[in-house]
């Protein structure tokens, strides 16, 4: 029987796609060593967000899970999921690299990242900036579906993964997109143009479907998969480690896991559930509207809270298809963190607003401006021109660092595209409180 290979994603994207990363250091750590001895490839052990959540909702040192964590995995090799580049916002590159050090010095040395567009052009200098720490990345290939996204463009993507030499690709479905129909179509291709760089299978429950397509592409040729245990799977998480072994057993392949080991994990997690009245992943129901604005779970619930905080909450219809021409308008960005939130924040204001583009997030303006990515530089031209979202041309160099330009220009470019705002007073007021605040010791 052919062996198929498990990586866990509970404490990492089970705990950020259904509990959002609301597991405090103690909770991760009484399941640590029974988890380690189940028979994973890798695990999944943080991401970069984990820093922000833990201390400023849990109020508790990130790095005493970092710490602490690794001393109870001793078979399985951990993961750090990111990179050297910022999420949400642009983090400086120095402070990416001097964490990755600190975390290679805690022994993890393989980490799994992305580039929101799959440029791997882009991906080259921080694959050379990663291997210079000492780290090993597995490069996701994120499955999108738009014009743009073909069987062709994933057979070259595929390629563009390969020619960096990582320690792996991981085909990624962040949105639960894939149908059984396109895994059939495209895991082939994905493994044909990978060569002889091992592939892996990353996708979410949000649609129902993903557990259906991790048996297709076992049936395919895929060897290793992303699962998670519940009550941490499901819903728009991994589908669980327990339903995907056992069916791969009835197909007659060897599952390298021993759930044995985990059914008191699960007791852990699920008593954790029932007290801190977190959700219990649960297989959803297939959605065809999940296709047109392709907004992830998670973030639904996210738009459904702040559209309530402003008493617009029976606007989220209306903005989830607002999503649809944003996207649109945005040049068809997979929907993978950060574009997806850009796309569903301003489709959220534009809707609010009652007029598209007329107020516009900062995010949208840098994105507008190529400062995500080259492909978001070719927005339609809607978006850069709208009667009152003008984005014109900004004088401002992009770097990997920072942005170079002067306040002046800053201040003349704002006051030009936004004369409403009186942009000028603001400016002049932020430049008082500078002069104006105590002198600081070096």
């Amino acid at each position: 029987m052919s062996e198929v290979h498990f990586i866990d994603t509970t404490v990492r994207d089970g705990n950020q796609s259904l509990w959002a990363l609301n597991m405090r250091t103690g909770m991760m750590l009484a399941a640590a060593e029974k988890m380690d001895r189940a028979g994973f490839d890798s695990a999944e052990f943080f991401v970069t967000v984990m820093f922000r959540k833990l201390v400023r909702e849990h109020k508790e040192n990130p790095w005493d899970w970092v710490r602490l964590g690794t001393k109870r995995f001793t078979k399985t090799r951990l993961r750090w999921h990111g990179g050297l580049k910022g999420g949400f916002e642009k983090v400086p590159s120095c402070v990416l690299r001097l964490m990755m050090e600190r975390v290679v010095g805690y022994g993890i040395t393989l980490n799994r990242t992305s580039n929101c567009w799959n440029d791997y052009e882009v991906f080259r200098e921080e694959l050379k900036g990663l291997r210079s720490v000492g780290m090993n990345t597995v490069v996701n290939l994120i499955y999108s579906v738009s014009p743009r996204h073909t069987d062709a463009y994933y057979a070259r993507k595929a390629r563009e993964a390969a020619a960096l030499k990582p320690y792996a690709i991981c085909f990624k479905d962040v949105g639960g997109l894939l149908t059984p129909e396109r895994t059939r179509a495209l895991v082939p291709l994905v493994l044909k143009n990978a060569g002889d760089v091992p592939v892996e299978f990353h996708a979410h429950c949000n649609n129902g479907l993903a557990p259906l397509c991790y048996l297709e592409a076992v049936k395919l040729g895929m060897k290793t998969l992303h699962t998670a245990i519940p009550p941490l799977a499901n819903g728009s998480s991994q589908p669980s480690v327990y339903n995907v072994a056992q069916n791969l057993r009835a197909l007659g392949y060897a599952p390298a896991i021993d759930e044995s080991v985990l059914q008191p994990v699960t007791q852990h997690f699920s008593a954790i559930a029932k007290n801190e009245g977190l959700p219990i992943g649960t297989p959803v129901e297939y959605d065809q509207a999940q296709y047109l604005h392709q907004v992830p779970g998670g973030m639904i619930s996210n738009l459904r809270h702040q559209l309530k905080l402003v008493g617009m909450e029976q606007k989220l219809d209306a903005t989830l298809v607002e999503a649809v021409q944003a996207r649109a308008d945005f040049g068809y960005p997979i929907m993978v963190t950060p574009l997806s939130q850009f796309v569903g924040s301003q489709a959220a204001i534009n809707v609010i607003v009652g007029e598209r583009y007329r107020e516009v997030t900062d995010q949208t303006i840098q994105y507008a401006l190529g400062l995500w990515g080259k492909e978001g530089s070719s927005t339609d031209p809607g978006l850069k021109n709208g009667s009152a979202g003008n984005l014109p041309s900004l004088p401002l160099k992009r770097s990997d660092d920072n942005l170079a330009g002067t306040a002046s220009q800053m201040r003349n470019w704002c006051c030009e595209s936004w004369p409403a705002k009186n942009t000028s007073k603001l400016f002049s007021q932020s430049a008082h409180r500078r002069n104006t605040s105590t002198p600081r010791g070096p």
